[in-house]
Order: C-alpha cells, then sequence, then structure tokens
C-alpha cells in the first residue's frame, strides 16, 4: 500500500485496507457492501472509501458521461442512478502513487461500522 509519501507538490495521500465495513446505500437499496474496501487518507480531504468493483451493485449504476481530473489520482469515471447523478466514481487508471484504488468504486456517502 502507499508509504504516505508526498506526492506532487507536498500533497500527501495513502491508501490503506480499511477495517471496517463499509457499505453505500440510496433510499432502501444496497449499491455496495464490503469488508475489503481501501480507505484513502487525502491532506485536507475527509477520508475516502473505494470499494471492490466486485461489491458493487454495477448492475444498479449507470455510467456517466461526466468526467473529472485529479491531479494526485488521475482522471475519474462516474456512475449514476435515475435519481442520484454521478453519486460513484472510479479511478480506471490510477497514477502511481494510489495504484492500489484501480477496480475500486468511492460514494459520496457511505455507512461505516
Amino acid at each position: 500500500m502507499a508509504d504516505g509519501l508526498p506526492t506532487r507538490r507536498g500533497h500527501r495521500i495513502t491508501v490503506e485496507p480499511s477495517n471496517r465495513h463499509v457499505r453505500a446505500v440510496r433510499g432502501d437499496q444496497v449499491l455496495a457492501e464490503s469488508d475489503e474496501a481501501l480507505v484513502l487518507h487525502e491532506e485536507g480531504s475527509p477520508d475516502a472509501y473505494y470499494i471492490p468493483f466486485q461489491d458493487v451493485r454495477l448492475d444498479l449504476l449507470t455510467p456517466s458521461d461526466t468526467r473529472t481530473n485529479c491531479p494526485f489520482k488521475g482522471d475519474a469515471s462516474y456512475w449514476s442512478l435515475p435519481d442520484a447523478a454521478d453519486l460513484a466514481w472510479a479511478y480506471l487508471d490510477p497514477k502511481p502513487e494510489v495504484a492500489e484504488i484501480k477496480n475500486h468504486v468511492c460514494f459520496y456517502e457511505v455507512q461505516v461500522f
């Protein structure tokens, strides 16, 4: 896992296995649930939980045309629900400093147990 070395411009990001159960829920639908999530700690941001693709209900989500770029993580692709645009994202080809998050999805809101 990333060792917390500074990335460009001194920005610090670390990625490590989460020891928590993580679940993404919208209304009464469980969109993702995992004991294998990663937690990304990024300087100046709240912790973000990245859930492996195999634990995400991709059948419920629709790929979005939205794309964003993070200078520290790379290009993000997004997924939506009919009533919630771009509620999940993934870095399909992340920067080497955060390579662990490849094949993982992050949601804006998760429950952590």
